[in-house]
């Protein structure tokens, strides 16, 4: 069986889609479309903008987006999911594969979800850090110890095994960090984010997100997408709905997603967008996995 998964944010790189641009007469009027959509030309920033300039939440998510589902689409029939997933952000986009969402429609909600998402990191500043080599129950009980005193800092992101991604108040992913070196982690690293993601601190995003959810068409699905927030396979549109409302201020189960798809069969992992990271994170779950890119 074949699962396609779509990356997320940290994954965009200077000069990204301007080749589907240049080659493609679908990508061509699908980038237009993107610009008419948002309102400015996203294109330009994406095709030759500064690495900082598309490190803005307003355009690093929705060009993210942009260039996964675009390169699906130029895939054409070829393009024949048994599964979709993605990495959190990549989830939006893994629902147009499955033909769950509209591109207009998944657009339209990657971008308020970027802006809700910055007004809720300028409302609490917030970060997240990266814990490697150390075992998930060690990590989720030094998080759980720390926001019993009154800091916020939970487990936000399942990567691989091994590497988990810690969200919360400044404060108390420094003390998590330290805590967690001296618990025997290989390394406790804050992220250059913008902030908390996947923690309680997105609540606000996470409202106002969810009425342009609930106020969006979903589609019956033609193949299942493995959720963030469940781990597990999901072809009922209400049911996807919710958990996309929840997956703002959930963790990303994304070592327990692959788990699962390749339990329910998954031959070979696909990754559609830009980068190679979720390969990566294919072949650390499982080494014996075939995972290319599209």
């Amino acid at each position: 069986m074949k699962a396609y998964v779509f990356p997320g944010q940290g994954s965009q790189f200077p000069g990204m889609g301007k080749d589907l641009y240049d080659n493609s007469p679908l990508a061509k009027e699908l980038f237009e479309k993107a610009n008419d959509i948002l309102g400015f030309k996203i294109s330009d920033t994406m095709f030759s903008g500064t690495a900082d300039e598309l490190k803005q939440t307003n355009i690093t998510q929705p060009a993210i987006f942009l260039h996964s589902v675009i390169l699906a689409k130029t895939l054409g029939e070829s393009l024949q999911p048994d599964m979709v997933a993605g990495h959190s952000l990549g989830e939006f986009s893994a629902l147009v594969a499955n033909q769950t969402l509209s591109f207009e429609d998944a657009l339209t909600l990657v971008y308020k979800r970027a802006m809700a998402m910055q007004k809720a990191c300028e409302m609490n500043p917030s970060t997240m850090a990266a814990v490697l080599n150390l075992d998930d129950k060690i990590t989720e009980e030094i998080c759980a110890e720390i926001s019993r005193s009154g800091e916020i800092v939970v487990a936000a992101n399942y990567n691989c095994p091994g590497q988990l991604v810690i969200s919360g108040t400044i404060n108390g992913v420094n003390i998590a960090c330290e805590k967690l070196k001296a618990a025997g982690a290989k390394r406790a690293l804050v992220l250059p984010v913008g902030g908390a993601f996947h923690s309680p601190l997105m609540e606000p995003a996470r409202v106002e997100l969810e009425a342009a959810i609930n106020a969006t068409k979903f589609n019956q699905p033609i193949c299942p997408v493995y959720q963030n927030v469940t781990a597990s396979a999901v072809s009922n549109p209400a049911e996807i709905q919710k958990n996309l409302v929840d997956q703002l201020t959930a963790p990303v189960k994304w070592t327990q997603t692959v788990q699962q798809m390749i339990a329910d069969g998954a031959t070979s992992f696909t990754e559609v967008g830009p980068g190679k990271v979720l390969q990566g994170l294919v072949k650390k779950v499982n080494p014996e996995m075939e995972a290319a890119s599209a």
